[in-house]
């Protein structure tokens, strides 16, 4: 007999798969940024948003299992899986329990990884810019919002500093 915990649970795996799929994707893009592979940074891109669609999907999938376990249980449709411990049976709680622990544990771990992606992406972005307007000094304006925000807009009709010779 298939009980609906055993359900949750085969969610549960599957998030969890999920998110080491994402750890993974994570860490690639880290490689290609090191090694400066832009091509390998956008596909990563590309795929990390994918994979993130599709996790969304089984979050969604698993949200729901759980609101219809809880009204089954005559408990509200908001309530919380860990709420529901009480309701699943006593040997499968600490599977359960397991199962969330490692959900809540790799989300961390993936909010830690796109931070760390996120500042690798913006410095190489600044770095970028600097070196641009190293080469082209007066192609490039830096104004401040008044929210104090540095921003860098780009002179369209500036000659390059860079012309060849003769």
């Amino acid at each position: 007999m298939n009980e609906t915990w055993t359900i949750i649970a085969d969610a549960l795996r599957t998030e969890i798969g999920d998110f080491g799929g994402l750890l993974n994707l994570f860490e690639q893009q880290q490689q290609r940024l090191f090694s400066r592979d832009t091509d390998g940074v956008l596909r990563l891109s590309t795929e990390i948003e994918n994979h993130t669609r599709e996790m969304q999907q089984h979050r969604q999938r698993r949200e729901q299992l759980v609101t219809e376990f809880a009204l089954a249980h005559q408990q509200p449709a908001t309530a919380t899986l860990r709420s529901l411990l009480p309701f699943i049976a006593e040997e499968a709680r600490p599977l359960i329990e397991a199962l969330i622990a490692d959900v809540n544990r790799l989300i961390h771990q993936v909010r830690r990884l796109t931070r760390q992606n996120h500042t690798l992406l913006a410095r190489a972005v600044e770095t970028h810019q600097e070196l641009m307007r190293t080469l082209r000094p007066d192609a490039f304006q830096q104004t401040y919002s008044a929210a104090g925000q540095k921003t860098l807009k780009a002179n369209v009709r500036t000659p390059g500093a860079l012309q060849a010779a003769g």
